[in-house]
């Protein structure tokens, strides 16, 4: 296979990295993509820093081993965790996901600003260093999203349960009057529609989607590595638990293909 039409492996600990692959997907039509969900493994924010390392070094690997050109670090946690040790030990380039504390900070009128993040990306050295050098005008109000991962990698994203941790998670953001809230976990785009039910129209919502895909696209463009091929992308999803909620996030992509895997 030429260079250029290699895959573009993608990674997160379940199927929320995929808002991250539809954001390249709409981007890069054209790219062959592998996409690993370690569901099983899901959340790894409740992990040790040394676990997820070790989890995102098996991930990389499986990748590499399918022939990827890129790897995308589709987890903030895995991201703000293990990303430098990944760097260091392969020689493939590597685009990761980072909570948009900075371009919120820029923004925000009332200097206040929400992040919703897992416990492992709030207390990884990356994201202190990231939110040290703000401002000292700007307020940062940090809130696990305990639960949240498992009602949608238990395919439970509309449930009561979720309505109710989502308003206990932001209400207080609003009532300490954040005029930015900024998703720091790829599965929290999908709660978009029901984040905003509780904000109304005065909070901006921040994802990191589509800057990764920009950056993918300038990394492969850099790197000569462009797929311009006319060719119709062959997408694989791989996943080492039940599949079905897998399907439903994907059943409008008729291009891709779900295998599981025992791994």
């Amino acid at each position: 296979m030429n260079s250029t039409q290699q895959p573009i492996g993608i990674f997160d600990s379940g199927i929320g990295g995929t808002s991250i692959w539809k954001e390249i997907h709409r981007l890069l039509p054209n790219e062959n993509t592998i996409y690993l969900s370690d569901s099983k493994n899901a959340p790894y924010g409740q992990k040790s820093t040394q676990e997820i390392i070790d989890l995102s070094i098996k991930n990389t690997e499986f990748l590499i081993d399918k022939g990827v050109k890129i790897i995308v670090v589709a987890c903030n946690t895995a991201t703000t965790n293990a990303i430098q040790q990944l760097r260091a030990k392969y020689d493939i380039p590597f685009i990761g996901i980072e909570p948009a504390i900075k371009p919120a900070s820029l923004k925000t009128k009332t200097g206040t600003v929400g992040i919703l993040a897992t416990k492992g990306t709030l207390n990884s050295t990356l994201f202190e260093k990231t939110t040290s050098n703000l401002s000292d005008e700007i307020t940062i109000i940090e809130q696990v999203g305990e639960g949240l991962v498992e009602l949608i990698e238990n395919g439970k994203m509309y449930s009561d349960e979720m309505t109710s941790l989502l308003k206990k998670y932001i209400n207080p953001m609003l009532e300490k009057k954040c005029d930015y809230i900024v998703l720091g976990c790829t599965h929290y785009p999908y709660l978009l529609p029901q984040i905003q039910e509780i904000t109304g129209n005065s909070i901006e919502i921040i994802d990191s989607g589509e800057a990764v895909a920009r950056q993918v696209k300038n990394i492969l463009l850099q790197q000569n590595l462009l797929n311009n091929s006319s060719n119709q992308s062959l997408n694989t999803f791989f996943i080492n638990k039940d599949k079905s909620v897998l399907e439903a996030i994907l059943k409008d992509y008729k291009n891709s293909k779900i295998d599981y895997l025992d791994f």
